[in-house]
């Protein structure tokens, strides 16, 4: 009970506030020179004899989910989910000008560049102030908080690169994230604390982690540490890491927002509900749990939640209570304070402590003992294609934009690079939002695909300009659909030009198949006159058959195109023959076969591969399928397989009952099996003469439920190599982690779910070694799938989900996908590759080639051939480089900048130790490295190009084993023109990032 002093002074206190919130609330603009502020100048001060409460304030903006898009930001569609971005942005704005005290972070730039552009100057300005003074900062920065592990490490380069050069554009300095906020993706990768880490951030935090792995960190206080995100890249890839105690939500009974139904705090002593003695201590109880399970006096409460702070006020002037009452107790020793993550880290790293290590990753993740989140890995594979296609046509586009210099590009480069953005979403490429939402993203990304399309064909007309005429090559097309055998100038006319570009900065030679009416063609290649083999292949009638798929071709005419240059291209005429048309027919045989492999069909339907050079190896490749578990999901065993968790209802896959057939065809350019399992599984396993892998197409859907069984496909290839439980995965894309059967690293596991709790996200290459024998097999993919090695010697990859029951993690739907009114069918490709690792720089090297071309594979263009086109002289081939890279090399990013200036990344594609002579530092010469400019001048910066590297400076932060982290970064020495020489020097997994002064060179 208050006394009467007590009483007086709360009242003279609420008249002082109400006024200065009032005086707060009159609109300010920002002076022409506005004072910054920010970063850790803007923090509120802490007491080292106290328990520092950090409140920081959120909202956590789904860029898609239950919703689409623009649904969230309008507000619209409210029956789904009260949820509308517009109004949190405005809301916030106001609240924190009413108290200079406030904090609030913001994480999505998507969302923060749709609202910018919607606003006054007045509102502009205080904007500006208000992240000059600290007050709003801006955390995370990408386009969107991006899932991590279906994303590739080129796409996510890319979406942080834009949201950074948004935000650096628009509020300058002060808007430049320092620290990483991945608090709701659903499994956290190496890969991203180690891009993180290469963008200059001071450290990371999460949300989401095993509960098994976190009821263990919470006992020994290890919920922070410092992540050893790359052996390759040692100190520098090092990271600060912090996991959340309570996810991103406010402790139970403190959520104040409009959304929420937590009492709010009462401080009138007259009301009957005046509560604020039984919320400070139901706040300081849980504050105090919290505090045990860390190492300092700081400790970090999220005050948000799934887009809270639509009536703000709500918020803040419950938090302002809660602040006031804590703070002011007799004899408190708790601090509370608005703060931010920025904050919150600096204050951890003032404590100068040392800190424990990790140098795995946080996958698979688990919420209970029958939820494993390893569903998402696979769920949706065509959206999961869409985006890998996506991110190939963007840098193609981003390329060719560069080296033809071709004008009037900016807005549809800036709405693909947005798309892209988009498309990283935790709830897009993963696959679990609903299916209105899935739908609208690949609205979203066609739009900018086919702009796309537009940019490349334009591009290469341009570039064709030459001789005496200087006309371009006549209009050319973009054949977008080769995945379902379609393209319209090929099928459409007896003569035409085919134009492969590359768009990886080493030589490639590939196969190209486009599809035909016809059954004879001639070919030749117009950069030499060379008569060039062609081959005549059918089209399966299980591809024919293809929902959506209008086409007359039933054939495809095949070759091996001439090594096409780096970030160039070649151009063949491809004629129908006057000869007799004699269909294809099938070989009486029962295997193909080049020097490498011998690929045969066994009684059952599934494939015998035998290496013709290692006699002792051997493996199995066949489908499978897992049946989903259903129930009602009200306790842990009743959890069924969704769109997140996948959950098989028994402990082993099903066979299945093969009822298909098989032809062979063998030619010049190709083998093939053409291989039917059913009536919605098939593939078509290639061999080509001199290549080293073995190409399995396959097609799956639709897959049947009229029995009311969710299922799971799976391909397997079981080998017989003696692998004692260990296999190998990539880390987005990039490095690879070895895995263990029925084991972590850093905790004892305990497994009620066998299967799921031993699958991980692939996105580009799964592996097994035999060491004894020193044999290897990977298999790579075009897409992200969960994959795993539940057998010694046997890698399986899943490949297509349909489930009839939603796994109650917020979707709200099945994963019951239907396309042209029928189950979805799903292509794909795999590669398999593998033998004696006698010549480890020799296999790793074609390992790296294959999935570089699988990742950037070259984009075919046509157009109607006319025998007057050859009179026109144009250029049928290019190169965008004046000489080769090192094999070790790669270019990652060439794209335009700002006002002329072009970006490009450099990356050494070897870790340490993989390789004797490729896995060596290498020096790149790039003055006079490309043909259509020349590089004048040169300044390096941080991976996400938003600060020159000479000026980056993140905190510092001691292991427990000694290490301070950063402390190389400082003597790096910057790269520039001497002697007319641009020296880059790279070393194992590392990216530079350059942005270069350039003059254009003549055509």
């Amino acid at each position: 009970m208050l006394n009467r002093h007590e009483f007086l002074f709360l009242v003279l206190l609420s008249f002082t506030q109400l006024f200065l919130g009032y005086a707060a609330r009159i609109p300010r603009t920002l002076p022409e020179e506005p004072s910054k502020n920010c970063g850790y100048k803007a923090c509120h001060a802490v007491d080292p004899n106290k328990l520092n409460i950090h409140l920081v304030s959120h909202t956590h903006d789904d860029v898609g989910w239950l919703k689409t898009v623009d649904q969230y930001y309008f507000g619209s569609r409210s029956t789904i989910q009260k949820a509308g971005v517009q109004y949190i942005l405005d809301s916030v704005i106001q609240s924190l000008l009413a108290d200079p005290n406030r904090r609030f972070i913001f994480v999505e730039t998507a969302f923060l560049w749709k609202w910018w552009l919607r606003q006054n100057n007045e509102v502009r300005a205080n904007v500006k102030m208000l992240i000059n003074e600290g007050r709003l900062e801006i955390i995370g920065g990408a386009w969107s908080m991006n899932d991590e592990a279906c994303t590739h490490y080129h796409s996510l380069i890319d979406q942080f690169t834009w949201g950074f050069r948004r935000l650096n554009d628009t509020f300058g300095e002060c808007a430049r994230p320092r620290i990483g906020w991945q608090i709701d993706p659903f499994g956290h990768s190496r890969e991203q604390a180690s891009l993180f880490a290469q963008m200059g951030f001071d450290g990371m935090l999460f949300g989401r982690i095993d509960y098994q792995d976190k009821s263990k960190r919470l006992s020994e206080q290890s919920m922070e540490f410092v992540w050893k995100s790359s052996p390759s890249l040692g100190k520098r890839a090092n990271l600060f890491t912090a996991a959340m105690y309570n996810t991103y939500s406010p402790p139970p009974g403190f959520c104040f927002d409009v959304l929420c139904t937590d009492e709010p705090l009462i401080d009138d002593p007259d009301s009957p509900d005046f509560n604020i003695n039984k919320k400070v201590e139901l706040f300081l109880a849980y504050v105090k749990k919290q505090a045990l399970a860390y190492k300092t006096n700081h400790i970090i409460l999220t005050m948000g939640e799934d887009f809270h702070y639509q009536q703000s006020e709500m918020v803040f002037g419950n938090l302002d209570k809660l602040i006031r009452y804590t703070n002011q107790r007799n004899g408190s020793t708790y601090n509370v304070i608005y703060s931010t993550p920025l904050c919150y880290l600096k204050a951890l790293n003032d404590q100068k402590l040392q800190w424990p290590t990790k140098s795995d990753d946080f996958f698979p993740y688990a919420s209970d003992p029958h939820a494993f989140w390893t569903g998402y890995f696979s769920s949706r594979p065509t959206v999961k294609f869409f985006e890998r296609m996506g991110n190939n046509l963007l840098q193609t586009s981003k390329q060719l934009v560069v080296l033809t210099g071709l004008k009037h590009h900016d807005r549809h480069l800036e709405l693909f690079r947005e798309a892209m953005g988009v498309m990283q979403h935790h709830d897009a490429v993963t696959g679990t939002e609903k299916q209105l939402v899935a739908d609208d993203y690949s609205r979203i990304l066609y739009k900018s695909v086919h702009h796309a399309g537009q940019i490349i064909a334009k591009s290469i007309a341009n570039w064709t300009k030459t001789g005496n005429s200087s006309r371009p090559m006549s209009k050319i097309f973009p054949c977008l659909n080769l995945n379902i055998s379609l393209c319209a100038f090929s099928e459409k006319n007896e003569a035409f030009m085919i134009v492969a570009y590359n768009p990886l900065s080493r030589p490639v030679s590939t196969h190209i198949r486009v599809p035909v009416q016809g059954n004879s063609y001639a070919l030749r290649s117009l950069s030499n006159g060379a008569q060039l083999p062609t081959q005549i292949v059918p089209i399966p009638e299980s591809v024919q058959a293809i929902p959506g798929r209008v086409s007359k071709a039933v054939n495809e005419v095949v070759f091996r195109t001439e090594p096409i240059p780096p970030l160039g291209f070649l151009t063949y005429v491809v004629a129908k023959t006057s000869r007799d048309e004699v269909s294809p027919e099938p070989e009486p045989s029962d295997f193909i076969s080049n020097e490498f492999y011998n690929v045969s069909v066994v009684d059952d339907g599934k494939l015998l591969v035998r290496w013709n050079k290692q006699k002792n190896m051997s493996a199995v490749q066949s489908f499978v399928y897992y049946e989903g578990a259903e129930g009602n999901n009200r306790v842990f065993k009743n959890r069924s397989s969704g769109a997140y968790i996948f959950r098989p209802k028994e402990a082993s896959s099903k066979n299945f009952v093969y009822t298909g057939s098989y032809k062979i065809y063998k030619g010049p350019v190709v083998q093939e099996i053409h291989q039917t399992i059913n009536e919605w599984v098939s593939q078509i396993v290639r061999i080509y003469p001199e290549e080293e892998h073995i190409e399995f197409d396959w097609l799956v859907g639709p897959i049947p439920v009229k029995d009311k069984i969710g299922k799971e496909i799976v391909t397997r290839y079981s080998s017989n190599l003696k692998t004692n439980g260990v296999f190998y995965t990539d880390s987005n894309g990039r490095e690879m982690l070895k895995r263990v059967r029925n084991y972590r690293p850093t905790w004892d596991l305990e497994l009620e779910e066998p299967i799921s709790g031993n699958y991980y996200p692939i996105t580009s290459k799964i592996a097994i070694k035999d060491e004894e024998k020193q044999l290897k097999l990977n298999v790579l993919n075009d897409r992200a799938q969960g994959g795993s090695s539940l057998e010694d010697g046997a890698i399986e990859l899943m490949l297509h989900r349909r489930l009839l029951k939603d796994d109650a993690f917020g979707v709200g739907e099945a994963l019951n996908e239907t396309a042209f009114g029928e189950g979805l069918v799903v292509r794909g490709t795999h590669y398999l590759f593998g033998g004696k690792v006698k010549n480890a720089d020799e296999f790793v090297l074609k390992e790296k080639e294959l999935a570089l071309k699988l990742a950037l594979y070259p984009w075919i263009l046509g157009t109607v051939f006319k025998p007057t086109d050859l009179e026109n002289e144009f250029t049928s081939s290019y190169s965008g480089l004046t000489k080769s890279l090192p094999p070790n090399v790669h270019i990652l990013t060439l794209e335009p900048w700002k006002d002329g200036t072009v970006l490009l990344r450099l990356e050494h594609i070897f870790e340490v130790g993989e390789a004797e002579r490729l896995s060596a530092p290498v020096e790149v010469n790039i003055k006079d490295l490309f043909s259509t400019f020349t590089i004048e001048s040169i300044k390096e910066t941080t991976l996400g190009a938003n600060q020159l590297l000479r000026e980056n400076n993140p905190l510092e932060w001691e292991t427990e084993t000694n290490d301070i982290l950063h402390d190389k970064e400082k003597n790096l020495q910057p790269v520039e023109v001497h002697d007319d020489v641009i020296n880059v020097l790279l070393k194992p997994m590392e990216i530079r990032t350059f942005i270069l002064t350039v003059r254009r060179n003549p055509l």
